[in-house]
């Protein structure tokens, strides 16, 4: 196809010389003349150089057939698309709206796609022609005396023919790149839902954990109450009063390490969202008497979950745009070892002194690369191992995302088969505390084995906790890893 291209050229310049030798008087005859052969230039169907892109293959990357966790492997893709209303928690749904009407990080995304929109018009526009025009006006004093006028306006134009494809490699190139910066778009919105969403669970867990503290806090108090009343009676060893008084700053120091563990994540919605944090806490709060609540275990329980879901994860997405980006930039730079041809006039008229002058030229301009010490090679180079780099990081991503596949589907399963024994284990706890506290109450057992009945119902209630947070979590980290329900065909973005 270069070959071809040679030739093509060759004759093309030939065509023009002549037609310049033949025409010098007559520069319309010579324009439409040039033109016929700058269009048999345009439309000689030249290759571009270089390599032509593929994706790579799903062999070649290390994509598992099926799953290797404990979950059936087909499925419905839609039922991804909606998944943030499966979780039916209003105020969570706002937080999410409020996120990404006004986070920088969305922001700093559109702005990276506006840029590379700007990028692409600038590729292309680089194969079309340019045409510059000028005017000058001046007055001069000549040395008789006599002032002078001068006018004078001209037009200069060029076009490079696009031989070897270095501009529409580039223009592929630019291409690639902005797919890509769309998909760092719909990256940061599964990102940015993610976290939202993954802060908001842990809030309510820790409100959750914040009542049992407090809870404790109380009980150990009026513990502490009653047994220093006893002692002072001299119903109660000192010992016990110690013990009770112990135990009641230990609780009411977990309790306000829980409420300051709290207050952090709201500042951390807060950055999120960009609310205010009185509406912010107003939004999470609702209704005073409402208890705080976790969404419903099996709103996120995974009963399908294609493979080929990961071919819509964005960040995957955006590392094989890149990578046809930079196997575009190999032909680019291929392209600059070769002649470059482009057409060149210029059009001028002068006024001085009651004298016309209208001078002007048009011809082909060949710029040969004979010697630039192997720097265009080296560049080529360069572009190849840009190519390699690229590669080797889809390659790594893909890998990253079926980790995070696998190890989410096996954390949100234990965590599912983990929830009815931990209830169990909490229930018995709690009725086990309270047996030993009307047993102490009536003086039949001991303030060490109601403190220690205590401290274990309590351990027991917040791993249930934990684990229903867990679940949920494992469920949102999975959401994200398998590109949060976004298509290609989606096309939402800015």
């Amino acid at each position: 196809m270069v070959d071809t291209c040679n030739v093509t050229s060759s004759f093309t310049l030939r065509h023009v010389a002549k037609a310049h030798r033949t025409t010098m008087l007559s520069p319309l005859f010579f324009f439409g003349r040039s033109g016929l052969a700058l269009l048999c230039v345009a439309l000689s169907g030249c290759a571009a150089v270089g390599p032509t892109y593929h994706a790579p293959a799903a062999e070649q990357l290390s994509v598992p057939d099926q799953w290797q966790a404990a979950v059936p492997h087909a499925g419905d893709t839609q039922q991804l698309l909606t998944w943030w209303s499966r979780l039916n928690d209003p105020a969570l749904t706002r937080l999410l709206q409020a996120a990404e009407a006004s986070n920088p990080s969305l922001q700093k995304a559109s702005a990276n796609i506006a840029s590379a929109r700007a990028n692409t018009s600038t590729a292309r526009a680089s194969g079309q022609p340019t045409l510059t025009g000028s005017a000058s006006a001046s007055r001069n004093n000549t040395t008789t005396g006599n002032a002078q006028s001068t006018t004078s306006g001209g037009l200069d134009a060029s076009w490079e023919i696009d031989l070897f494809g270095s501009v529409r490699r580039s223009a592929e190139s630019a291409d690639a790149l902005l797919q890509a910066r769309q998909a760092d778009w719909h990256d940061a919105r599964v990102s940015l839902a993610a976290e939202v969403a993954t802060d908001y669970i842990t809030y309510r867990a820790c409100q959750l954990t914040l009542l049992s503290t407090q809870a404790d806090a109380r009980s150990s108090q009026t513990t502490a109450n009653v047994t220093r009343r006893s002692m002072q009676a001299g119903m109660t060893s000192r010992a016990d009063a110690y013990l009770a008084d112990a135990s009641a700053a230990s609780a009411s120091a977990n309790a306000i390490a829980q409420q300051a563990e709290c207050d952090v994540t709201v500042k951390a919605l807060v950055a999120l969202t960009g609310m205010t944090e009185p509406t912010l806490r107003q939004q999470l709060n609702g209704q005073p008497t409402q208890a705080p609540k976790l969404p419903a275990l099996t709103a996120l329980h995974v009963s399908n979950l294609p493979v080929n879901l990961l071919s819509q994860r964005p960040d995957l997405v955006s590392a094989e745009r890149a990578l046809a980006a930079a196997s575009a930039q190999i032909g680019v730079a291929e392209a600059d070892r070769y002649p470059r041809l482009s057409l060149q006039g210029s059009l001028s008229a002068t006024r001085a002194a009651g004298v016309n002058t209208t001078p002007w030229s048009f011809g082909p301009s060949l710029s040969l690369p004979l010697l630039n010490g192997g720097a265009k090679r080296a560049a080529v180079d360069s572009a190849q191992a840009a190519y390699d780099l690229a590669l080797a990081s889809y390659r790594q991503a893909v890998r990253t995302a079926v980790q995070e596949v696998e190890q989410n589907l096996v954390r949100q399963n234990s965590a599912e088969l983990r929830t009815a024994d931990v209830q169990r284990s909490a229930a018995a706890y709690r009725n086990y505390a309270n047996a030993v506290e009307t047993n102490w109450r009536a003086g039949g057992d001991s303030l060490l084995n109601l403190e220690l009945a205590r401290r274990n119902a309590i351990a027991a209630e917040q791993t249930l906790i934990t684990v229903q947070r867990d679940q949920l979590l494992y469920g949102i980290a999975l959401y994200k890893a398998v590109g949060g329900g976004w298509t290609v065909s989606t096309g939402d973005t800015p």
